[in-house]
C-alpha cells in the first residue's frame, strides 16, 4: 500500500494537461472581467456614433408635393 501511495504521488501523468486547462480557465476569467469593464463604454461610444449620424442625410421631398 505505501509504494502504491508514493507511486501515486511521484506520478506526473496529466500534469501538463490540468496546468492548460487552469491557464485557459485564468484567461478565459479575464476575458469575462474585461468585458465587463468595457461594455459601457463600447455601448456609450456606438451611441454616441450612432446618434451623429442620425442627420446627415435628409431625403429629398418628392416632386409635387407628395401628396395626393
Amino acid at each position: 500500500m505505501q509504494q502504491w501511495l508514493f507511486s501515486f504521488v511521484a506520478a506526473d501523468d496529466g500534469e501538463d494537461l490540468v496546468e492548460y486547462a487552469l491557464l485557459v480557465a485564468f484567461i478565459g476569467l479575464a476575458c469575462v472581467a474585461a468585458w465587463q469593464l468595457i461594455e459601457a463604454s463600447l455601448g456609450n461610444a456606438y451611441q454616441t456614433y450612432d446618434n451623429s449620424v442620425q442627420d446627415l442625410w435628409v431625403p429629398p421631398e418628392p416632386p409635387g408635393g407628395g401628396g395626393p
